[in-house]
């Protein structure tokens, strides 16, 4: 008979087990760590530089705004019209219909 108080040899299948176990914790940590970093990295950066105020053509109201870094564009009427306006000087540079 064994002694019971002597130490078995640990299955395969459970060593096997227990390094998944424990290379699932490192990866998912360093997950965790990777995406605090990109959200700290991300929140520290200087936000972009919107302007003051954007003088549309008479009668338009404005839907959505994007920016671009040499130009602004404006969506209007329902999302059929389009200005796009230069970020320097702030004048109209194109108007998009979209059918």
């Amino acid at each position: 008979m064994t002694d019971p108080l002597q130490p078995q040899p640990e299955p395969a299948n459970l060593r096997f087990l227990r390094i998944l176990v424990t290379v699932l914790t490192v990866v998912m940590i360093g997950g965790v760590l990777t995406i605090v970093a990109l959200l700290v990295i991300r929140f520290s950066a200087v936000p972009p530089m919107v302007p003051d105020s954007v003088t549309l053509p008479d009668g338009v109201t404005a839907e959505a705004f994007t920016m671009a870094p040499d130009w602004y564009a404006v969506v209007t009427e329902g999302g059929r019209k389009i200005l796009i306006f230069d970020r320097a000087s702030g004048q109209l540079k194109q108007t998009v219909v979209v059918d």
